[in-house]
């Protein structure tokens, strides 16, 4: 789709390291760019790394790094905010749209003339990252106020624009939602590489879940380890954990592991060999891989058992490769991704076969952590030993997936970054 009116835009992200945010944002730079738009990438430090290489412009802000003082952090900021404004300028930015948190504080500050669009990809309420006293300031007094300056903000799921609006308390005019896209062909082209025969032979020793993410707190991976105790025993050969993805929670996932009695291997964080027999484990640790999609498509099911999400982009790519999920009914975005006929307030309270995929209750620690446990393994072996349901959920996983292709999500951005600018 080629745009009849081409802007001059600037995308703004703290950094380009792996992760869904910053995948979404290299997506959409790519996209904006075929359509015929002029787009600058920015970061705020060139030297960082960079997971998501991209053929436009990339700059970075590149202020000296903050101190540890309340001043030397307010001085840097400052700096950022005055260095982006001069570079809206010298560009001639038509529209600034920034990721994540950081970012958006910077492109309010900074605003001119240009339209600044702020796209929101977690939740403000539940995320974990909002703890204490700089969580309370943050979600209760900077965002509910500085929000308010956008020409527009972007919540990629029902479920957070609706928290936006009674949380931060955001005019109902200035919420959109705009889900995430997926590019379905290009994810089911490499869905279809081939494996070399060791990893191949990670799939060959009975039923494989995998979960696909960063290895982080609110990703609640750990929460798993009691669910396939419980399934192997219940079936000895009920397969494997494989984990793709790295984290801080790395540590402490494969400590869990050994003291639930699991056997782990605890592989390479970037791209390495796999273990050398994988019969020999419960949960493989495979690290990160630009490709995940091969081992995806091979799964039985693509699991995810996160507290918290914005728009969880593993199950769309899950639902794209024809494997059926099973997803904790987190806040936000499993819900409206594999129930959308039911409402965004309602919870599951036991395992409910939804219309695209398998919703779960929290898995939390705590008294009620067996109870919820005996769910997920109840239901996994249902999704993992029954043909009939399987087969359903295989259907309906490729049926779902059509709704997140990316023609209809960059047609509603389009409308989005036409409009004229409403604040000055």
């Amino acid at each position: 789709m080629r745009t009849q009116h081409p802007k001059n835009i600037l995308m703004l992200i703290p950094q380009l390291t792996f992760g869904g945010a910053e995948r979404v944002f290299h997506d959409h730079g790519r996209e904006f760019a075929r359509a015929g738009h002029t787009v600058t990438e920015c970061v705020f430090d060139s030297q960082g790394r960079i997971d998501f290489p991209t053929h436009n412009q990339l700059i970075g802000l590149d202020v000296p790094a903050a101190g540890a003082s309340p001043l030397s952090k307010a001085r840097i900021w400052q700096q950022r905010v005055q260095r982006l404004r001069q570079l809206k300028r010298e560009l001639q930015i038509d529209v600034c749209i920034s990721h994540l948190e950081g970012a958006d504080y910077l492109n309010l500050l900074s605003k001119g003339k240009e339209q600044v669009i702020l796209c929101v990809h977690n939740s403000k309420r539940h995320d974990p990252g909002y703890a204490g006293a700089s969580g309370w300031l943050r979600r209760r007094m900077l965002m509910p106020v500085l929000y308010r300056r956008a020409d527009g903000v972007v919540a990629v799921s029902r479920d957070l624009r609706q928290e936006l609006i009674d949380y931060l308390g955001l005019p109902t005019g200035l919420v959109r939602t705009i889900n995430n896209f997926v590019e379905l062909e290009a994810v089911r082209t490499q869905a279809a590489v081939s494996l070399p025969p060791a990893e191949a032979a990670l799939f060959a020793h009975g039923p494989v879940l995998v979960v696909a993410g960063r290895l982080s707190l609110e990703k609640n991976q750990p929460a798993l380890l009691p669910v396939l105790m419980g399934l192997l025993q219940t079936r000895p050969a009920a397969g494997r954990l494989l984990l793709l993805g790295d984290g801080p929670l790395r540590p402490a996932l494969v400590a869990a592991s050994i003291q639930q009695g699991l056997r782990v291997w605890d592989g390479p964080a970037q791209e390495g060999a796999p273990p050398p027999n994988p019969a020999l484990y419960d949960v493989i640790l495979l690290g990160f891989r630009p490709n995940p999609f091969p081992y995806i498509a091979q799964a039985a099911v693509n699991v995810l058992p996160s507290l918290t999400e914005g728009f969880p982009m593993a199950i769309c790519e899950a639902l794209a490769c024809g494997v059926p999920v099973a997803s904790a009914d987190c806040p936000t975005g499993p819900r409206e991704i594999l129930a959308p006929a039911t409402p965004a307030t309602q919870r599951a309270s036991g395992p409910e076969w939804a219309e695209f995929g398998l919703l779960l209750p929290l898995l939390k620690s705590g008294a009620s952590q067996d109870a919820g446990v005996a769910a997920w393994v109840a239901a996994l072996s249902e999704l993992l030993y029954n043909p009939a349901r399987r087969a359903h959920y295989v259907a309906q996983s490729l049926l779902r997936s059509e709704a997140f292709g990316p023609e209809p999500v960059l047609a509603q951005w389009e409308v989005l970054i036409q409009l004229p600018t409403t604040r000055s």
